[in-house]
């Protein structure tokens, strides 16, 4: 089962619950697993809730019981965004504690920093270097910090740095550079190949499934 969970700057909007064709319950011969807690961060346009659907798909293709949480802020605006995934034998609730994420993907670099807390301590960071100056730098009421990289590397041991927007440019389109860093993410998680191709299969549009395919699967080779 999918329970996906949508908050905005107003509290929760809805609330809505998908089931999957092949249930944990019908896989009876798996041993039991921890639950994997996911955090998928950036700004608005970026792509994270398109990669939190494909990573939820993934899981579900694998008969796990899956429950997602997306808070969009103000993300029209180019606000932050942040996508949490969790899923396993049985989920009790969609929503990440700080200090328990496996995974923090982030698609920009400050953003990683901002929502640092949710990852466990040896948990793994795939970071993308891009950097979006938000409203509050470019008007001049706040400060872009000029050391990211260093702050980065001290707030996550396990650190994978991407410049996944050159990655994607060099595939012809920028706008993969979510799938990039979602084929970075998988290497961090016990879902097979087959289920993440399967996933982008559903999520993405037939004309832009190629590109996709091989935007994970660069991903994938860098992390």
């Amino acid at each position: 089962m999918i329970e996906r969970l949508v908050e905005g700057t107003e509290g929760m909007k809805n609330q809505e619950s998908l089931k999957s064709k092949n249930s944990a319950t019908n896989s009876p011969d798996r041993s039991p697993k921890e639950t994997k807690s996911i955090v998928l961060v950036g700004v608005g346009g970026q792509g994270i809730l398109l990669a939190s659907e494909i990573l939820a798909q993934a899981a579900m293709i694998q008969g796990y019981q899956v429950k997602t949480n997306e808070v969009h802020g103000m993300a029209q605006r180019g606000g932050s965004v942040m996508a949490q995934i969790r899923y396993g034998e049985e989920v009790k609730s969609p929503l990440v504690s700080k200090k328990s994420a496996h995974i923090l993907g982030a698609l920009e670099k400050v953003e990683a920093l901002r929502y640092w807390e949710f990852l466990r301590p040896d948990g793994l960071a795939a970071v993308s270097s891009q950097a979006i100056v938000p409203v509050t730098v470019s008007s001049g009421l706040a400060r872009y910090p000029e050391n990211v990289e260093e702050l980065l590397a001290r707030a996550f041991p396990r650190l994978v740095y991407i410049d996944a927007p050159e990655m994607a440019k060099g595939l012809g389109d920028s706008r993969a550079a979510n799938i990039i860093l979602l084929g970075a993410i998988s290497r961090g998680l016990d879902l097979p190949l087959e289920s993440w191709e399967e996933a982008i299969g559903l999520c993405v549009r037939e004309r832009f499934r190629d590109l996709n395919l091989k935007a994970f699967s660069l991903g994938r080779s860098k992390a």
